[in-house]
């Protein structure tokens, strides 16, 4: 008899797992709302997060979103946040209401108390949208996805001296990285209800999504909001200076400023009061004439030099994943780049570091040109600062670093150029999106590879550390040994990739640092 009733136990047990619906109605702090099922989870596509940033709320810090009465359906992204049009999206796609979140959820309860990936999209702080398919292969494998959108381009990044007199806290800029911040407190106070562990969240992005993951660790408005964090090209380490961004430096507020008075005038505007009177559309097309809007260091969500920060120990101390692609700058090389302009931009851009660069970068014709602008901007903008994350955390903190190399051979890339060597910028996101993993036949290598990075990725937002069984140990980084896990036709360990460059990036930086810190004495 007691076998019987272990039995139908068992089978009564296996029932209500396998018939187990997906958690597709819950409750927020603001209302009632109600998802779709996909893909056997619970999706919920557009959650107000924070008010509508309109009007006077245009350029100030998020607030909170309003109740709603009844049950609000989720089943369709918002909007895109206003940016230049481009084919297939149009005008008509974007709205200044844009604050939202999305959420993938294999939860059946919210007692599940699962593991949760919050991401934050890259476009250099000036494009892009939240939605897509919400990391769905990721979720389906134990976590709780979610994405975030925020303000872009001159909403969510112009700074002004008259918007720093309307701030309490004195700051003007960075009201997209407030966006995010104000996210992942909604997220502490919410994700429960989608079967979420608050106490176990790991951010991650991608380019500009990266580089918001790396200031957010060091900001000292995020103390308790994540756990751990993985950066696809992107890292926030280079110094500052009281002008206006350039390749080599970041702005302090006040060079964010000016670039916002120069924004004023280039649009024949006197006042923050006019400027909010214009369109969102106008304030962000493509054909506006002036760019450039980027975080700035306000003293406020940007402390200081993240570099220095880092040294100081002064830092959220989590564990991190730091990933890279072999060829990212192919993405952003001039195709018709010749020789010459090579070496006109090199001087340029880098001034009195240029004769060293073109010893680590050398061209003797076009095609040359071409690689070694790609590799240069490789190096500046995306591997300088993952190797200066994993360095200096190692060196001053005490939870891992943990350091990547995409670098799978594959005739699909973001890229255009067929002169493209290896993994193109944004390669990385088709390795977590499903584009490999649905066609293992079409694409055998990199389908593997995408499961051993979703393996690793998924381990680490459970543990915060990647490694677990059938998987190639991952010890943390270490530059005196080979310890930057490879992806290539498998995973394996290496040496820093392209070591020499990087040392002379470092020691550029350096020079570079400690001239605009001589400056500020």
């Amino acid at each position: 008899m007691k076998k019987i009733v272990t039995i139908l136990l068992s089978l009564w047990a296996f029932t209500t797992l396998s018939t187990a619906q997906p958690l597709v109605k819950t409750h927020v702090e603001t209302g009632d709302i109600e998802g779709v099922v996909e893909n056997g989870l619970g999706v919920y596509k557009a959650i107000p997060y924070a008010a509508p940033p309109v009007g006077d709320l245009r350029w100030k810090d998020p607030q909170p979103a309003k109740p709603w009465q009844g049950v609000l359906k989720t089943d369709k992204f918002g909007p895109w946040p206003p940016q230049p049009e481009r084919p297939g999206l149009t005008r008509d796609m974007m709205s200044e209401d844009c604050l939202y979140l999305g959420i993938a959820t294999p939860a059946t309860s919210v007692n599940d108390n699962l593991p949760v990936m919050v991401w934050i999209h890259g476009g250099g702080f000036r494009t892009e949208h939240y939605g897509g398919d919400l990391w769905q292969h990721l979720a389906k494998r134990g976590v709780v996805v979610v994405s975030v959108e925020y303000r872009t381009g001159a909403l969510g990044f112009m700074a002004h001296p008259e918007l720093a007199k309307e701030s309490k806290n004195g700051h003007s800029g960075n009201y997209g990285l407030l966006d995010q911040i104000f996210a992942l407190q909604w997220v502490q106070r919410n994700i429960k209800n989608f079967g979420g562990n608050p106490s176990k969240v790991t951010i991650f992005g991608e380019s500009a999504g990266a580089i918001s993951c790396s200031i957010l660790c060091a900001s000292p408005l995020t103390k308790g909001l994540f756990c751990g964090v993985i950066s696809h090209s992107g890292g926030s380490f280079a110094p500052w200076d009281d002008s206006n961004r350039s390749m080599l430096t970041g702005a302090s507020q006040k060079g964010a400023e000016q670039h916002g008075v120069a924004f004023l005038k280039h649009l024949n505007k006197k006042s923050i009061k006019q400027m909010r009177k214009m369109s969102a559309y106008d304030l962000t097309k493509g054909d506006l004439g002036f760019d450039g809007f980027w975080p700035c260091v306000d003293g406020y969500v940007i402390a200081d030099d993240q570099y220095r920060l880092y040294e100081q120990g002064k830092y959220n101390d989590v564990p991190v994943i730091v990933m890279t692609n072999s060829d990212e700058g192919a993405l952003f090389s001039p195709p018709t780049i010749t020789l010459e302009q090579y070496k006109q931009m090199g001087t340029a851009m880098l001034g009195e570091f240029a004769e060293e660069a073109y010893k680590y970068y050398p061209a003797n014709n076009n095609d040359d040109a071409f690689h070694s602008f790609g590799d240069a901007f490789r190096d500046l903008g995306f591997a300088w600062p993952s190797y200066a994350w994993a360095k200096l955390q190692n060196q001053n903190g005490k939870s891992p670093a943990y350091s990547a190399f995409l670098a799978q051979p594959s005739q699909r890339s973001f890229s255009p150029d067929p002169r493209r060597r290896g993994v193109a910028h944004a390669d990385d996101i088709l390795y977590l999106n499903g584009e490999f993993l649905t066609q293992p036949e079409k694409y055998p290598h990199e389908a593997a590879v995408a499961e051993i990075i979703q393996q690793y990725w998924i381990n680490f937002a459970k543990t915060g550390n990647p490694n677990g069984k059938g998987l190639p140990y991952w010890p943390a980084f270490d530059e005196s040994k080979p310890t930057t896990m490879q992806f290539s036709n498998g995973a394996s360990l290496v040496t820093l990739p392209n070591a020499d460059q990087i040392h002379f990036v470092d020691r550029m930086y350096k020079a570079v640092r400690e001239k605009t810190e001589a400056k500020r004495k």
